[in-house]
């Protein structure tokens, strides 16, 4: 009766055969009742104001406690405790699904740059041992953490300053949605979800949810980087405001359920 995904943009990129993966002809057949709508978060388990994961609380009106959590994150990541440096975090499996290759191949740059990146996750064994290799070849500035674990994830979420997510395609994605209850700038290839979440930030007007790039390459993974990094360097007040307000953004269930509420009430009446 209605067929639904998890983003709208994903339900439009279904009809392109990179992403339906050979059901592109049935996507087109049953387009009339296709329709997307956006994964909601848990916003008890990721709210910096009550997250006993961290050494200290947070909100959108009283941020210090988010310079505590980067202190504490790059004193456990072994990186240079300086908070004038920008630390941009990941926090994935290591596929190339969610563009770790386009990282790595950028890594020399961030770290020429003054970089701190932080990377936790498992996946493919060859991206394992590059990000070892590159922790072992930048000590202080690169970190990788090849686990799972949740605390520290929540630690990453809250510490960093802005979360990397150069995924290839993304049908929703929370981790954006994470990084933005915490504070940190998301900045993401835009696909998918990413692009319903992540409007493209405006130096100009000061409007923007984070730093989004088209293109599939580490060229323009670096340009959404130094777009970030410049704002962090040249205006700090306005990237602390940035932070501020994607806090403050609507990521729970309430309206997804409402739309699949919709959903529902559309099917019942055509039944009728």
């Amino acid at each position: 009766n209605a067929v639904t995904t998890v983003s709208p943009t994903y339900a439009r990129q279904l009809h392109d055969p990179a992403y339906a993966c050979g059901l592109e002809q049935v996507v087109h057949l049953i387009d009339y009742k296709l329709s997307g709508v956006l994964n909601g978060l848990d916003i008890e388990s990721y709210n910096p104001a009550h997250d006993g994961s961290l050494p200290r609380t947070f909100d959108p009106d009283h941020m210090e406690g988010k310079a505590v959590c980067k202190a504490e994150l790059q004193r456990l990541l072994g990186l240079g405790d300086r908070l004038d440096v920008p630390l941009f975090a990941v926090v994935s499996r290591l596929t190339e699904q969610k563009g770790i290759g386009l990282l790595l191949s950028i890594l020399p740059e961030l770290v020429e740059r003054d970089i701190q990146i932080a990377v936790q996750g498992t996946g493919d064994g060859e991206y394992e041992l590059d990000l070892r290799d590159a922790s072992r070849r930048f000590p202080g500035k690169i970190a990788s953490v090849l686990r799972f674990d949740p605390e520290l994830a929540h630690l990453i979420y809250a510490g960093a300053d802005a979360f990397i997510m150069p995924s290839r395609s993304e049908q929703c994605g929370l981790s954006q949605m994470i990084a933005s209850r915490y504070g940190t700038v998301p900045i993401v290839h835009s696909v998918g979800g990413l692009r319903e979440t992540v409007r493209d930030y405006d130096a100009e007007s000061g409007e923007g949810d984070g730093f989004a790039f088209d293109g599939f390459s580490g060229e323009a993974l670096l340009g959404a980087v130094a777009r970030a990094e410049r704002l962090f360097r040249r205006d700090r007040a306005a990237f602390t405001a940035l932070g501020q307000r994607i806090m403050l953004r609507d990521f729970s269930w309430h309206s997804s359920a409402e739309r699949y509420m919709q959903v529902y009430r559309r099917v019942v009446q055509n039944e009728r």
